[in-house]
């Protein structure tokens, strides 16, 4: 949507509201694959990949309108 009068403000990462989407890609190597290949496509890594402390293998990719694409296994 777009009107003369809306402000495009600039969005934290850490943030109240709708801030990620996580999808599961299957194995840590295809983690790497994609966020590699996102990252050589312009997009900003937030994080990863790596392990977390809770025991998930992941990366944070920042797409559109700073919201965050969390790969998986």
């Amino acid at each position: 949507m777009t009107r003369p009068d809306m402000d495009d403000l600039e969005k934290p990462l850490a943030r109240t509201g709708f801030v990620h989407l996580a999808f599961s890609v299957g194995s840590p190597e295809a983690v790497d694959r994609l966020t590699a290949q996102l990252a050589a496509d312009g997009y900003r890594v937030a994080s990863g990949p790596r392990t977390t402390g809770d025991g998930y293998y992941e990366s944070c990719i920042v797409a559109l309108e700073g919201n965050q694409i969390e790969i998986t296994v």
